[in-house]
């Protein structure tokens, strides 16, 4: 439910909050529970090797440089293992999802990148 507060006689819509007004917690339990299992690409799983902490860098770089992208997509997770790249977290649009995918595989080549990228439904 969306509160309405009154900041200096503008009424701001607060979103993601419960009826009292106070901001909703998020519910990542589904996601907290896959990772857990040991079987999804994770930070901790990040190669120490040169050449893929410069690949991250290079994505992470350029991903930033897309135009008008979501907070989301700028934070989405880029893991390099051997060279290949893992992409995970939510983005707020296919056409999010393509161009960061578009960057990575521009960086280490097609058939390289594993797009676990999910399109936000909100």
């Amino acid at each position: 439910m969306k509160a309405l507060f009154l900041a200096a006689g503008i009424a701001v819509a607060a979103i993601g909050c419960d009826d009292a007004g106070m901001q909703a917690e998020p519910d990542n339990t589904s996601v907290n529970e896959r990772d857990a299992e040991g079987t999804t690409k994770t930070p901790f799983d990040q190669s120490n090797e040169e050449t893929d902490i410069d690949q991250v860098a290079e994505i992470r770089s350029q991903v930033l440089e897309i135009d008008d992208l979501s907070v989301a997509g700028r934070n989405v997770k880029i893991v390099t293992e051997a060279g290949r790249v893992t992409l995970r977290g939510p983005v707020a649009s296919e056409a999010e999802r393509a161009a960061i995918v578009d960057v990575a595989t521009g960086v280490v080549g097609a058939g390289n990148v594993d797009d676990q990228l999910e399109v936000d439904a909100e």
